[in-house]
């Protein structure tokens, strides 16, 4: 469904790709956007469906992740509102490496076509620049991932997810920080490159050593300083 003009506007003026441009550019951009929406644990898209479209989340969160070899999945990135998605498309991206999925809540994104965006690019050099600043940033995180599953143990990359998703995601409460999140233990693994036993063993631990506390829906870092 095409969603209404005006709302589409106030929407996408609020993703940082579009940070300062006039309001008239980004309604033009707008005519061309549809909105869509996901049930939880459903697939946006899936490796090997054609990309010509990138996406806009607006609510709920999105992991973008890839299959091994012996099936297992393996997740990138978690997403939440604000993010953009699918983009490799706009860098010659025929067939999806990748799949994109809801986690457990239902998702709303605005899609718009692979065409549509580089017609925009071509009249306002601005957005060429910022998504190839973008596909650099997610690139340079694809290789500090690698070197952590290369250089670090699982309790280590475990215990830098949790910094990291404190960081980006953490609410400070004095000298603690609350995660609030949707994450399964075995999501956790998938991330981290480890196991869902690992996962629980390592968090039992830290949550003994007075660390950290978790539940199914959030994870409370007693001090960040000490988290190691």
């Amino acid at each position: 469904m095409r969603a209404d003009k005006e709302q589409v506007t106030e929407i996408l003026q609020h993703f940082p790709l579009f940070e300062g441009f006039e309001e008239a550019q980004v309604r033009e951009l707008a005519n061309y956007a549809q909105y869509q929406r996901a049930g939880k644990h459903s697939t946006i898209f899936r490796e090997g469906s054609r990309a010509d479209r990138i996406y806009f989340l607006i609510k709920g969160v999105v992991k973008i992740g890839t299959h091994s070899s012996d099936g297992r999945e393996v997740i990138k990135h978690v997403l939440h509102p604000l993010a953009l998605f699918g983009e490799l498309s706009l860098a010659g991206e025929q067939e999806r490496q990748d799949f994109a999925a809801a986690m457990n809540q239902d998702v709303e994104l605005l899609c718009l076509k692979v065409t549509d965006i580089q017609n925009f690019m071509k009249s306002d050099h601005r957005l060429a620049i910022r998504i190839l600043n973008f596909i650099g940033r997610r690139l340079q995180k694809a290789e500090s991932r690698l070197e952590s599953l290369l250089f670090k143990d699982a309790r280590e990359r475990i215990i830098e997810f949790l910094k990291e998703s404190a960081s980006k995601h953490g609410k400070r409460i004095g000298y603690e920080m609350l995660i609030k999140h949707s994450l399964t233990q075995q999501d956790i693994a998938n991330i981290t490159g480890t196991s869902r036993q690992t996962v629980t063993s390592v968090l039992n631990d830290l949550k003994k050593s007075n660390l950290i506390h978790f539940n199914r829906r959030s994870i409370l870092i007693r001090d960040m300083g000490r988290l190691a």
